[in-house]
């Protein structure tokens, strides 16, 4: 299940850059992810919290689809889950292979997407309206990756003291 790690480019064009980065965070969510079983995939922060490793994966999963899908090719299919907050609350049956499966799905939906447009190209947000360049869409998914991995750390490194690097 672990993707290979690799070096971001220090010098490149600026496609090449940002499309680097965004692997290099899709590819720490999987190591951040590997070895758990199904139970520690789903282990919540505290009771009371909604957050867990396979929340986190499945937000990311329809992050990858709105934001490629809606905003940039505007193609919608539809929500991936039932209601705007079962990503993270609709997690007792989720399995890992299961979650991943989805994640991967549509994160190769997002590269198709971002390798046929080019980083000027504006989609429109469908509930606002506001204007979004595939470059900025590349920066948001950086970093809503990069905030979601500080997450993932301290998750991981509750369940077995890992924190999947």
């Amino acid at each position: 299940m672990i993707d290979e790690r690799f070096e971001l480019p220090g010098t490149a064009e600026e496609r090449q850059v940002v499309e680097a980065f965004l692997e290099f965070q899709r590819n720490a969510l999987v190591r951040k992810c590997d070895g758990l079983d199904d139970r520690q995939f789903r282990r919540r922060s505290v009771p009371t919290s909604r957050l867990s490793l396979a929340g986190l994966v499945r937000h990311l999963a329809a992050v990858e689809r709105w934001y490629f899908q809606a905003v940039i090719a505007d193609a919608f299919p539809g929500s991936l889950f039932a209601t705007s907050t079962a990503d993270f609350d609709d997690i007792e049956a989720a399995t890992r292979d299961d979650t991943f499966g989805i994640w991967r799905a549509e994160v190769e939906v997002s590269r198709r997407i971002a390798a046929e447009r080019s980083l000027e190209v504006v989609g429109r947000h469908p509930d606002t309206g506001q204007e979004h360049s595939l470059r900025w869409v590349f920066h948001h998914m950086i970093d809503e990756y990069a905030r979601h991995l500080g997450h993932a750390d301290m998750l991981r490194e509750a369940v077995d003291g890992q924190t999947g690097e």
